[in-house]
């Protein structure tokens, strides 16, 4: 934490506030931030931080959103990024952003091969029955999205917890897993967003400095998971926004959509969230909110049990 601070106190500086503040708005920002649960999973302490709505009533089933943090980032950074806190307040959802590994500062998901990924998928699914202890949750709509990273662990937690997962959301999604290794064949309904100037995740694949692997072109990529789903091979498209259009794959088995929006010269951000920094990332469409849309998506789309 103090490590943290001293950035933090460094950047509160930077950007004109007294010194003086700097501290207290360092506190200020641990306090409301910090993650607020914890648990050992695979002999590992994992954190999370959990936000419940003031409307939650305990005797209504209620939905739950799981939202993943990029790669060096961690919960409370996904929820600024996000915005879902907001959307949680208008609709009565349950919002919580697990953290990946890495100590006490930037975190990771395992989201490629490798022994630590299983331990990963294991915390997601204690997480989800230590939330069913505490609150009612609704066993039909439990959702996943992630960006960069994190829509690449929502990936794999659609291949390995689809029996929990009813459909699952994705912001330039850093995929490293071939589709082959994916056997679970059940349709799960996806929704994607990528921009075609991402400058970390290329929309064409390809080389990136994030990671030694290529990653797949997105248009590809998200064609394999409309024939996962068994979905009609015509897509439709329409143009959303002046600078988003969005595809759509439909007759898919359990009606189980498939949705990319493609955000022209968009950058490694979430569209409608909290930008981040323009010279590293990109830029922040305005003209389409993805938690919003992933959020009417996640509505139509409840556990299809079988």
């Amino acid at each position: 934490m103090k490590d943290r601070r001293v950035v933090l106190g460094a950047a509160l500086a930077l950007i004109g506030l007294p010194v003086v503040m700097v501290p207290i708005e360092a506190v200020s920002f641990y306090a409301a931030n910090r993650d607020n649960g914890s648990f050992v999973s695979s002999g590992e302490k994992r954190d999370y931080l959990l936000y419940v709505p003031r409307s939650y009533d305990r005797s209504k089933p209620t939905s739950l959103v799981i939202s993943l943090h990029g790669a060096g980032l961690w919960g409370a950074a996904q929820k600024e990024t996000s915005l879902w806190n907001n959307l949680a307040d208008s609709e009565g959802v349950i919002v919580v952003y697990p953290s990946g590994v890495g100590g006490k500062g930037v975190r990771v998901w395992r989201a490629e091969p490798g022994a630590g990924l299983m331990k990963d998928v294991r915390f997601i699914a204690e997480l989800i029955d230590t939330l069913k202890a505490s609150y009612n949750i609704d066993a039909t709509r439990i959702y996943a999205n992630g960006l960069s990273n994190g829509g690449g662990m929502s990936f794999v937690l659609s291949c390995t917890l689809s029996d929990r997962i009813a459909a699952v959301g994705m912001v330039a999604a850093a995929q490293t897993l071939p589709w082959s290794w994916c056997t679970d064949k059940r349709a799960v309904p996806m929704i994607a967003f990528h921009g075609t100037a991402d400058p970390d995740v290329p929309y064409n694949g390809g080389s990136s400095w994030i990671s030694p692997r290529p990653f797949p072109n997105v248009p590809k990529w998200v064609a394999s998971w409309a024939r996962r789903n068994r979905c009609g091979s015509n897509p439709v498209e329409s143009k959303v926004a002046a600078d988003a259009i969005r595809r759509t794959y439909t007759s898919c088995a359990d009606d189980a959509a498939v949705v990319l929006y493609t955000i022209q010269g968009g950058g490694h951000t979430w569209p409608g969230g909290t930008p981040l920094p323009k010279w590293f990332t990109g830029r922040t469409t305005r003209s389409i909110d993805a938690t919003s849309l992933m959020w009417t998506f996640f509505g139509e789309h409840p556990l299809v049990r079988k």
